[in-house]
């Protein structure tokens, strides 16, 4: 048996890292993912010939040295491929509701764009300016 889930999509918001009190390494980030609505076998277009998409979100967990990569490289709006496995889990709230949550375990993060920090900053090339001739 296997519990193997493949995602490809963007980050949804900048990441977030926690460190446990035994220094474990914990980072969180939502994924969207989008499809084509389709009805009557075909594609639905919006008023403007836009294909309309249908958007999920899953929550991404990372631990340890891909928690720290995560953090250190990603930010809202990458394009990642997640490989990992589904999570679920129960609890009972302060007011005696069971609540139910599902998470992505992440094994490895691709990154399929760059950050928009190193997108605007180039590959460190000097400016023509500083070329000396």
């Amino acid at each position: 048996m296997q519990n193997i889930v493949i995602l490809a999509g963007n980050i949804g918001q900048d990441p977030e890292t926690v460190t446990t009190a035994s220094d474990t390494r914990i980072t969180r980030f939502t994924l969207a993912t989008s499809r084509p609505r389709y009805a009557d076998g075909k594609v639905l277009r919006d008023n403007d010939g836009y294909r309309v998409q249908d958007t999920e979100w899953h929550r991404i967990t990372c631990f340890n040295g891909l928690a720290k990569t995560v953090q250190q490289y990603c930010e809202k709006g990458m394009k990642v491929l997640v490989r990992g496995r589904i999570h679920y889990t129960k609890w009972t709230d302060k007011d005696g509701v069971e609540r139910y949550s599902t998470e992505i375990i992440a094994e490895t993060v691709d990154f399929l764009s760059r950050a928009r920090d190193a997108d605007s900053k180039g590959d460190n090339r000097p400016d023509d300016d500083e070329i000396p001739f």
